[in-house]
């Protein structure tokens, strides 16, 4: 079955209900690196529900999966998570039921042998809402499924990089099984904690889903930008370069531009850019 791109383009999926928990609030913070310091009250604000429990921004982006495109007719086993996209129109509470709509949003031909990119779009509101409360986006980089007879073109433009020196950088370490943990967010791929099937791909580990870096670096903003306080953040994009292996440091480089603040993850170990082309927004 090949991609099909009028059908790819008309997949929707609406209506779709959810819900979440402190206990899922909590999970999602814990698997993205916070209360290594379980005496530290910043961290212990996301990890402990004592008081107004605070919530990591990117944890939108595991609140509302779905199967928008489980038979879009791509090579699955050949598909790359390219980018990610979140737009927060108010911070995320601590629980919640939520109603989400996906669709579709773009799809690129690269040409035979050179690969697909497809673009979706996730909204979502708290049920008995009519605002949205965030937006998510993903691009996935289909690499056996170029030559359907979609448009040309490239997707969204990524933020570009500074060429300055950062501001300011910060160091995270991350833990041997904190691959582990993260997947109880949702992810089961066995990709991520069975080590016979990372052997058998090329990897000499099961590795950290993106999703996990991508929520390390919110961490990193969040200590080293906005005080720790979650309701700064409004959007935070990403592109992903290269896969980190459990127990790994990530260091994110940050540069300040007024309400924009640029970044970029590599690996201290393996001197390798794992994040490109960060762009975090914050509240005006």
């Amino acid at each position: 079955m090949a991609i099909d791109y009028d059908q790819l383009m008309s997949l929707s999926d609406t209506g779709m209900e959810s819900s979440y928990g402190d206990r899922e609030t909590m999970l999602y913070a814990l698997g993205v690196g916070f209360g290594r310091d379980a005496m530290d009250a910043n961290e212990l604000a996301y990890t402990f529900e004592k008081d107004t429990l605070k919530t990591v921004p990117t944890m939108a982006a595991v609140l509302t999966r779905g199967g928008l495109l489980h038979d879009c007719g791509w090579d699955y086993t050949k598909v790359l998570h390219g980018e990610q996209r979140l737009t927060l129109h108010r911070p995320l509470p601590p629980e919640g039921e939520l109603i989400a709509d996906a669709r579709v949003s773009e799809a690129y031909d690269k040409g035979e042998g050179k690969g697909a990119i497809i673009c979706s779009e996730t909204t979502a509101r708290l049920k008995g809402d009519s605002e949205p409360l965030f937006v998510v986006g993903s691009t996935i980089f289909a690499r056996g499924d170029g030559g359907f007879g979609g448009p040309a073109g490239s997707g969204p433009a990524p933020h570009p990089t500074p060429e300055r020196q950062p501001d300011a950088t910060c160091e995270l370490q991350t833990r041997a099984d904190q691959a582990l943990l993260y997947r109880l967010n949702g992810d089961r791929n066995p990709l991520h904690a069975d080590p016979e099937l990372a052997a058998s791909v090329g990897f000499p580990v099961p590795i950290l889903h993106g999703l996990c870096t991508y929520g390390t670096a919110c961490r990193a903003i969040l200590t080293t930008i906005c005080d720790y306080d979650h309701s700064m953040i409004r959007g935070f994009d990403v592109r992903f370069s290269a896969p980190v292996y459990p127990g790994e440091t990530i260091i994110t480089d940050i540069w300040r531009e007024d309400n924009v603040v640029a970044f970029q993850c590599r690996l201290k170990e393996r001197d390798l850019v794992v994040i490109r082309n960060g762009k975090c927004t914050l509240a005006a």
